[in-house]
Parts: C-alpha cells; sequence; structure tokens
C-alpha cells in the first residue's frame, strides 16, 4: 500500500485515460458480442476493481475482451436466454481458479519473446486501421472489433476506403486537432516544463474535442452514433435492474459446460499472453506471478457472471494506454474501474458529449508508440531468426485475430528454436581421414538423418573420434544410429573412439544412455 501511496500522482491521471478509452470499448464489445451494452460496461468495472485488487500485476488492466467475441456471440444465440450464458460464465471462472492452482500459468512462460513482440506491434497496427474510421467519422464497425473480417461484412482495408467515402467533417476536425494535441504535447510541451508530465494530454483531448462538439454550428453536426452513447437511467433503481443474475435452472446443459470450458481456456490463453506483453511493456520489468494471474481473472468471471457482466480477461489495448500514460502501480487499473462505476451511475448523461473522434485519435496515438518503425528495424538487426517469426506474427494477427495470429507466431518462433538447436547440435569436421563427430546440447531425433550420413561418409582405412561429452540430452535414435555404425566400422578398417562426459550419478540423462552404446 505504501508503494500504491507513493506513485498516487502518476496512477490517477493514468486512470481517467484508461477509463475514458475503456468506456467505449466496453460499450462496443457488449454490442459486437450481442449482448445487453450494460453488461460490457460491468465486465469492465469488474475487471478494474476485482481484477485489479487480486492480481499480482503491476499494469494490466482487465475489462471485455475483444477476442472472445465471436465466442460470446455464438454461444448466446445457442442459449435459451442471456441468464443461461451468465452461467457459463460463472463456470469458467471456476474453472480459471482451478487452474491457477494446478500452476498452468507457467504455459506463458513459453511463449518467444518475438512473438510476443509481434503481438504489440499487431495490435498497434490494428489501432491504426481500425480507428481510421472512427476518426473520420464512421461508425459502422463497433469499437472494439479488432477481427480482420469485420461483424458489418467489411474488412480492415474495405472499411477504411468505405470511411474515405463518407467523410464527416467535424469528426475529421476533431480527428486531427486532437492527434495534433498529443502530438504538440509529447514533443514540445513535455520537453519545456515537468507540469505537463502531471496532465495527460488525452485528458486534454477529450475536453477540447467535446468542446468542438459542443459549439459547432448547425450545419457541422455528430449523429449520437458518433459520441459516447451509455445506457441511461432515470434514478438508482432503475440502475440496479440493469444488473442481473444466472439461470442456475440451467446447470446440467450441455451447452452451457461447453460455452464455459471454451471460455475457461481461451480467456487464460489471452490473459497469460497479454501479461507476458504488459510484463515487457513494463518499464521496470517487474513479473507478474501469472497463476494468481488466473486465479485473480477466475475469481472476476465468477463476480461478473453473478451480476450480468461479459467475461474479463488481460486487455493489452488498456494495458498500453495504462503503460504510455506512464502508471506505476495497480492503483490506475482499479481507478479506472471505479470511474466507470461512478461515470454510468452518477454522470451517464455528461458522458454523450465525447466524440469517438476523438477518443480514436488517442488510441491511434497509443497505436503508434506499439508499432514505432524503430521497433521492426530493431528485430530486423537481430537476425532474420528473431525477425521472420515478428513479421510473421504481425501478419498474422492483422489478417486473422489476436489469438489465430499469435498461435501461428508461437508455431513460427518454435520452428526457428528448434531449427537452431538442429544446427548447433551436431558438429563435423575432418582433417585427411581423420572425422570428429561432435555432439551438442539437446540431439533428437531430428538429428538421426545428419548424423548417419556424416559418419557413413568415413572412408576405409580412417578414424573417428564421437565426441559426446558436451550433450545435455541424446536421444535413443541418436544412440542406435552409433551403434549401428560401430557394428560395421570393422568391415571398413574404421578406428571408432568415443569421447563420455564425466557424469555426475544424479544426472539422468546422458548417464543411461552411455551404458547403451556398445564398447569400442
Amino acid at each position: 500500500m505504501k508503494n500504491i501511496s507513493r506513485n498516487f500522482l502518476s496512477d490517477i491521471p493514468a486512470a481517467f485515460v484508461v477509463f475514458l478509452v475503456a468506456l467505449p470499448l466496453c460499450l462496443g464489445i457488449a454490442l459486437g458480442s450481442g449482448a445487453p451494452l450494460f453488461s460490457g460496461l460491468i465486465a469492465g468495472i469488474v475487471g478494474g476493481i476485482v481484477v485489479g485488487v487480486l492480481s499480482g500485476s503491476h499494469l494490466s488492466v482487465s475489462g471485455p475482451a475483444a477476442g472472445l467475441t465471436a465466442i460470446v456471440a455464438a454461444a448466446i444465440l445457442k442459449m435459451p436466454a442471456y441468464q443461461t450464458f451468465l452461467l457459463a460464465v460463472v463456470i469458467a471462472g471456476i474453472i480459471q481458479v482451478g487452474l491457477g492452482f494446478a500452476k498452468a500459468g507457467v504455459l506463458g512462460d513459453y511463449v518467444p519473446s518475438s512473438a510476443i513482440k509481434g503481438m504489440l506491434s499487431a495490435i498497434g497496427l490494428i489501432l491504426i486501421l481500425k480507428q481510421l474510421p472512427h476518426l473520420m467519422g464512421y461508425d459502422a464497425d463497433f469499437e472494439g472489433d479488432y477481427k480482420f473480417v469485420q461483424a458489418d461484412n467489411e474488412n480492415t482495408f474495405s472499411g477504411i476506403i468505405r470511411a474515405v467515402e463518407k467523410i464527416t467533417p467535424l469528426a475529421l476536425l476533431i480527428g486531427f486537432v486532437s492527434l495534433g494535441l498529443q502530438i504538440f504535447w509529447d514533443k514540445v510541451l513535455i520537453k519545456k516544463s515537468k507540469l505537463f508530465q502531471f496532465i495527460p494530454a488525452p485528458l486534454v483531448v477529450v475536453l477540447t474535442g467535446s468542446a468542438i462538439a459542443y459549439f459547432a454550428n448547425d450545419r457541422f453536426v455528430l449523429s449520437e452514433d458518433q459520441m459516447v452513447n451509455l445506457p441511461i437511467a432515470s434514478s438508482m433503481q432503475e440502475f440496479f435492474t440493469f444488473f442481473t443474475t444466472p439461470d442456475w435452472s440451467s446447470l446440467t446443459d450441455k451447452t452451457v459446460w461447453i460455452t464455459a470450458i471454451t471460455l475457461a481456456i481461451v480467456a487464460s490463453l489471452e490473459t497469460l499472453l497479454n501479461i507476458e506483453a504488459a510484463d515487457d511493456l513494463d518499464p521496470y520489468q517487474r513479473v507478474t506471478p501469472t497463476n494468481r494471474e488466473l486465479k485473480a481473472q477466475g475469481i472476476g468471471n465468477i463476480v461478473s457472471g453473478l451480476i450480468g457482466g461479459l467475461p474479463v480477461t488481460s486487455v493489452v489495448v488498456r494495458t498500453s494506454v495504462n503503460v504510455n500514460m506512464r502508471a506505476k502501480t495497480k492503483l490506475s487499473a482499479i481507478m479506472h474501474g471505479v470511474l466507470l462505476l461512478l461515470s454510468v451511475a452518477i454522470i451517464p448523461s455528461l458522458l454523450k458529449f465525447i466524440p469517438l473522434s476523438a477518443l480514436a485519435a488517442i488510441l491511434i496515438y497509443t497505436g503508434y508508440k506499439l508499432a514505432k518503425p524503430s521497433i521492426f528495424k530493431e528485430f530486423y538487426k537481430k537476425g532474420f531468426d528473431q525477425f521472420i517469426p515478428f513479421i510473421i506474427t504481425v501478419i498474422a494477427i492483422i489478417f486473422t485475430d489476436l489469438l489465430t495470429g499469435i498461435i501461428i507466431g508461437i508455431a513460427v518462433g518454435l520452428f526457428f528454436v528448434m531449427r537452431s538447436n538442429f544446427k548447433t547440435a551436431l558438429i563435423a569436421v575432418n582433417d585427411d581421414n581423420k572425422y570428429l563427430i561432435r555432439l551438442r546440447k539437446d540431439v533428437s531425433f531430428l538429428n538421426k538423418p545428419v548424423l548417419k550420413a556424416k559418419l557413413e561418409e568415413v572412408p576405409e582405412n580412417g578414424s573417428v573420434l564421437i565426441d559426446i561429452s558436451r550433450a545435455d540430452f541424446i536421444d535413443k535414435d541418436v544412440v542406435e544410429v552409433i551403434n549401428d555404425f560401430m557394428k560395421h566400422a570393422s568391415l571398413k578398417n574404421i578406428k571408432v573412439e568415443i569421447k563420455k562426459s564425466h557424469i555426475k550419478k544424479d544426472h539422468r540423462l546422458i548417464a543411461p544412455l552411455q551404458k547403451e552404446l556398445l564398447p569400442v
């Protein structure tokens, strides 16, 4: 708590900006999921307050996730009522808590760094591409839709073309002013005075954009669809009617359990990936306890499902905004949830003056920071074994969706890891008729064809030294290849020598296999 209070001045401005960005995203994801609009806000509130308090992450922000939109929309259509879907959300949360106790959080550590960096850059590019139509006043696609093929039957690029054909001049003006303000704030004002570091540029952007929209004359107006549009209750009594509870009578419904298991797995994977990304973005490189995170997300989903909300995960867009606003602790995530609650309970009518084009400008600028050209140059300089997985992850996420793209990126990254290990696991050199074949690190069955070919290259009357002293692991197939070679080496008058390592008694990888090698 002492650490949280010390960073209060950094976290509160960040919380305001995350709140402003999260508000339309929560509504947009609920709209795209075919759920009640208020369900997205409930998920945002729970993700901020409940998950924020329980999580061990300093910067991650949780709420309804775009990656679950398709699953949620399909599940709601299959079920007799929205309350039945809420039961699946509660069960999914219980499963996630179980995964946390089962220590499944370790899976996040096996994602290659190139895939995580690629995911962040892809999210940055997607933010730019997806928010450009909103910047121009074209809001046919809901906020928070990050899939290439959109719900309005357009795709990411055709949506931009359609937006150019239907530009709203006032929205575009607000968008350009908002972008210019942020650039001027970062490049000029902050460098001139430290005072501007404590005033969040996005807050100034929202106030400026709202003022322009409010004072515009009748010829240049924005429609309700181009402004933040909250469900408004006429009284506190009506406000509480927005909350609903699960239908417990459907506990034996097979569809509920299939949905719950699917939600638990996908939400857990997205959370682990986003936590890795959050830790990577953290300027202090702090490490989040992943098993605790799964438990926190599980409890968050239980609470969200019990009161009528969508499922929650750690969300990379809100987390990126949080990091860019220089948040230091999880107080910013908690306070953004509190602000969501207060805004919909007390001041929903004031928020309708915020133009979506101003919020689009904030997200576009965030996207640029995530996908700067310097990041691409940096990975290019690292070599193709890092650059190719990185760029394939970026392309795959842009043209599919977050989860599909990251799985492709992980697969490509693992291929290059295996390729690197494959190349360095076996070294063969020769001088005249003297051959040295050295096995290093992990020698798997994949190295078997190369080893066999190298051994068969040894000419008659030659000699070969097979050095296994530096190997950490040798596959039994490889041992079989060596033994087979030694059986027929004498027919070609080849002298074979094997250099073994001095293994400690507790070494369980090489010692048993060394015993399986035939005596020379």
